[in-house]
């Protein structure tokens, strides 16, 4: 795990500082976690995901798949195109009506 943390941040250009500050941990900690000294906690491993848009198997070394993100379906990327084409207060509309048809069930 601790290669991936010192992977990701110098792939961001992040100082130790920089990822402490976003975390809320000391600057010693991430030097911790990346030398292999402590691990971070559930709430500091849930923030780095997001930090670095990484899954959380990859970050602890337990998968070599580096995103959190999936291939989207036919109908999805259908979906997002004609979304995107709409104006902002059509957009509103759109999901408006989404959120009315996922509320039916």
């Amino acid at each position: 795990m601790e290669n991936r943390i010192r992977e990701l941040r110098k792939q961001r250009h992040m100082s130790q500082i920089y990822l402490s500050i976003e975390l809320e941990v000391s600057q010693e900690s991430i030097s911790a976690y990346e030398n292999g000294k402590c691990y971070p906690s559930f709430q500091s491993l849930l923030k780095l995901s997001e930090i670095f848009n990484s899954s959380i198997d990859y970050i602890m070394g337990l998968s070599d798949k580096n995103s959190t993100s999936r291939q989207l379906t036919d109908s999805e990327n259908e979906c997002l195109s004609l979304f995107n084409r709409l104006d902002e207060a059509d957009k509103i509309r759109a999901i408006s009506y989404m959120q009315g048809l996922y509320d039916k069930k």
